[in-house]
């Protein structure tokens, strides 16, 4: 009799300890399930992204070819990451856009997997589902600078992107020209306002201070009507000749 007693009891013990430990899992398992919408809303939220720095200064200008010239729109973008953009622009007749020139100071965010030249469709206003390809080099003071423009259109004096990067520093001088009639003429305005930047201020970057030092030295005058020779690179050698 004392035996089936102790027998019993020990069943219930372990009963009673599988029915606690079932509680416990489901305790775990409500308290999980509680934090899921915080989990869900975390991953919904995008991340900061590039905002307008409206506090920030002009780190860079366009010397001016005459009293005449107006002075484009300047706007600053920065990211949380680091990243910084400096952005001109020039609108011509009926708000159309006439040019752009971005340097963009790299920063954590920078893509290196991403192609450089991505964007600059849009921003020429072509749409996402636009496509450039390659239209040859140009020199410049910052030395060679690749250009492109929408596919098809070569002969035609579409507008022109343009896009120089730096390893050292991290820099990304892009932008695009719609002006000039003729394409050595819209050749020369991209490299007369390559050629026309300068640095206001380095914000304690040596080797962005030291880049544009050294560029100045190779400074050239702008030559708005452009040459009919081109000298590009050997990638665009089918190209070289009189336009």
């Amino acid at each position: 009799m004392a035996a089936f007693a102790d027998e019993v009891v020990g069943t219930l013990a372990r009963l009673f300890a599988y029915v606690g430990t079932l509680a416990l899992f489901a305790i775990l398992g409500l308290a999980a399930l509680g934090q899921l919408p915080d989990l869900r809303d975390d991953e919904a939220t995008p991340k900061p992204g590039w905002s307008v720095a409206e506090r920030s200064h002009p780190a860079f200008a366009l010397s001016k070819l005459d009293s005449t010239e107006k002075t484009a729109s300047y706007t600053i973008f920065r990211h949380p990451e680091g990243g910084r953009r400096d952005v001109m622009r020039w609108i011509g007749e009926a708000d159309k856009p006439l040019a752009e020139l971005e340097i963009y100071r790299e920063g954590g965010e920078f893509d290196v997997a991403r192609p450089a030249a991505m964007d600059l469709a849009v921003r020429m206003g072509l749409g996402t589902a636009s496509a450039l390809e390659q239209a040859g080099l140009i020199e410049t003071k910052f030395g060679p600078v690749a250009l492109f423009r929408p596919i098809g259109t070569m002969g035609t004096a579409s507008c022109l992107g343009y896009l120089k990067r730096s390893e050292e520093p991290g820099l990304q001088i892009s932008g695009f020209s719609c002006q000039g009639d003729t394409i050595p003429a819209q050749r020369a305005a991209v490299a007369c306002t390559l050629n026309r930047l300068t640095l206001l201020t380095s914000g304690n970057e040596p080797k962005l201070a030291d880049l544009f030092a050294r560029a100045e030295l190779k400074r050239r005058g702008c030559d708005l009507a452009g040459s009919p020779d081109w000298l590009l690179g050997a990638a665009n050698a089918q190209l070289r000749g009189t336009l």
